[in-house]
């Protein structure tokens, strides 16, 4: 028997930055989505991250404010701090 589990409102957590701008490996593990900067590069490579409803496989994307990642069901918006 397969059991599937889907979330029926997936939050938004808002992640503030205090720099212009934040790559997306570093922003992965400024979020706690991620242990290590070697995780985040992996699931970047394999398509596992989204960037503003986009697969991106740059692992050197700059995040700017207003910015949202989508990884492992969950969603975090990049603001200003």
């Amino acid at each position: 028997m397969k059991v599937r589990v889907r979330r029926v409102n997936p939050s938004e957590q808002e992640i503030p930055i205090t720099t212009e701008y934040i790559k997306l490996e570093s922003f992965l593990k400024l979020a706690n989505a991620v242990e290590s900067g070697g995780m985040a590069k992996n699931f970047i490579l394999n398509e596992e991250v989204t960037v503003n409803g986009e697969v991106c496989t740059m692992r050197g994307k700059k995040l700017r404010p207003g910015d949202k990642v989508g990884f492992d069901g969950c969603f975090y918006k990049v603001t200003q701090g």
